[in-house]
């Protein structure tokens, strides 16, 4: 890990991923060279201080795009916006969910992921997949050459306890895969990005729930391979990717990018003091995700989050 802050790991950890969507070290240095006294500080003085040097270079980095825009330079404009983009994913990363501002924040990130996108020629599209009376946000993105007609596999993405479909992007799987055959689709599910945010669904354990509704969009996909239907699953989608598999049968493999067995033993630890937390205001961001009262709701939520008696299911790669 690259440690900028020496007594922060919340933070270093934002900053890495940040890194990891394509920040460049320069504006790093210029966000976080005042941080280094609020870096000690508790969590919402310290955070605060954190948001106001990420959004003021967002701002800075849209005001250059502009004038790129102005002059026809689109291209270095979608690059500064989907990097304006990143760090304002980063600022609202780390906020409390009910911190001031915070929604306007995540709204302006996803407009200026989406315009930077379209400037750059990416080919990443916004779908909705009908979900419980509303729908579910993901990001397409198309296996590279593909014919009229042609259908390609796909790999379904899932966030982990605070990532984004738009980090998830950013960190450039999709592309990765597109260049060898395969499309993505990088999903909001409940407990994350749009779908908590905009539309208050919460995580649940038995994850085949949303899982399968992605599923059956995906097979109604004229670019879409039915039979080649991928799961993949980061940090706590490590649980959510291999519970899916096992209980959706249509999946045809599973990626478990940091395998997340028991999850409830890893909140009994951190109620211990034991291990570091990946965002500030952990227990409230917990029960907010997972829809909990208090932390003993949450507590008792975690129970069911582990994959004891599940894996055994796992009938694919």
């Amino acid at each position: 890990m690259f440690k900028y802050f020496p007594t922060n790991y919340v933070w270093n950890l934002s900053v890495d991923l940040a890194i990891e969507m394509g920040a460049r070290i320069g504006e790093i240095e210029e966000m976080c060279a005042p941080l280094q006294e609020a870096a000690k500080a508790p969590d919402a003085a310290g955070t605060q201080a954190f948001r106001e040097t990420w959004v003021r270079m967002a701002d800075k980095l849209c005001g250059l795009a502009e004038e790129d825009e102005a002059r026809g330079r689109m291209l270095s404009a979608g690059e500064k916006y989907r990097r304006a983009a990143s760090y304002l994913i980063t600022a609202e990363r780390l906020q409390a969910h009910n911190a001031p501002g915070r929604l306007a924040i995540y709204r302006r990130e996803l407009e200026l992921f989406l315009k930077g996108s379209a400037l750059l020629g990416d080919p990443v599209e916004r779908v909705e997949i009908p979900y419980e009376g509303t729908h579910l946000s993901a990001l397409y993105y198309p296996a590279k050459g593909l014919r009229p007609g042609q259908r390609a596999p796909i790999l379904v993405q899932l966030n982990g306890l605070d990532s984004t479909k738009e980090m998830k992007h950013l960190v450039g799987l999709p592309a990765w895969l597109a260049h060898r055959g395969v499309s993505s689709l990088v999903v909001d599910q409940p407990g994350t990005g749009e779908a908590l945010r905009l539309h208050g669904l919460t995580a649940r354990y038995d994850t085949e729930h949303w899982a399968s509704r992605v599923v059956d969009w995906l097979e109604q996909h004229p670019a879409v391979d039915p039979k080649r239907i991928g799961c993949e699953g980061v940090s706590l989608g490590g649980y959510y990717c291999p519970r899916s598999v096992a209980m959706e049968p249509r999946f045809a493999c599973g990626v478990a990018w940091g395998a997340n067995h028991d999850w409830r033993d890893v909140q009994e630890r951190r109620l211990q003091k034991e291990g570091d937390f990946p965002v500030p205001h952990y227990w409230a961001h917990v029960c907010w995700v997972w829809g909990a009262k208090d932390i003993d709701d949450f507590m008792r939520i975690a129970q069911n989050v582990h994959l004891d008696g599940v894996v055994e299911k796992i009938r694919v790669p």
